[in-house]
């Protein structure tokens, strides 16, 4: 004769161990989330610095850079960015350099804004790669409006300078 008890007891353990590994793995998928910024107050964005070059030459695209700081507690991503003076729809860019030393812009969906951090573009990193409609000259401002993930989307006026110069 055997024992109904151990396979009882085998039963209930099954059932238990199920939704405790459940558990287990969701408060951890949890905890990773909270770490990488994407839990606590809703993104805070401002944009702190602006500019767009003036085009150089017979090249026919620009480049606009924003540094954006978020001083809230969840990250969030810049999609895209629009403009009614620009002949195409401006792309995230990254720029990249070959093993010969020659530089490439490579299309980026979207740019990671992080949690009590920004978000600052540059000619060596992320910046918006623009196809002006006409000729921008130094001074003048260009309206241009960043859409992100979570957040509004926050219009501006952008000062054209010279590549290498700050707007003021």
């Amino acid at each position: 004769m055997s024992n109904p008890l151990p396979a009882r007891l085998r039963t209930s353990l099954t059932a238990v161990v199920g939704p405790v590994l459940a558990c287990g793995l969701a408060l951890a998928g949890l905890g990773a989330w909270t770490t990488q910024g994407n839990a606590g107050s809703p993104p805070r964005l401002t944009v702190t610095e602006s500019s767009v070059y003036v085009r150089f030459g017979e090249t026919p695209e620009t480049a606009a850079f924003f540094t954006t700081t978020n001083t809230g507690g969840s990250a969030d991503r810049l999609l895209s960015v629009t403009s009614p003076s620009v002949a195409t729809q401006p792309e995230l860019s990254l720029h990249r350099m070959t093993d010969s030393g020659a530089a490439y812009r490579q299309p980026a969906a979207s740019a990671r804004i992080p949690a009590h951090e920004g978000l600052t573009m540059s000619p060596h990193g992320i910046d918006v790669t623009v196809r002006p409609e006409g000729d921008w000259r130094e001074g003048e401002r260009i309206l241009f409006t960043l859409h992100f993930e979570r957040s509004k989307p926050i219009s501006l006026l952008v000062t054209v300078v010279r590549p290498g110069r700050k707007a003021d």
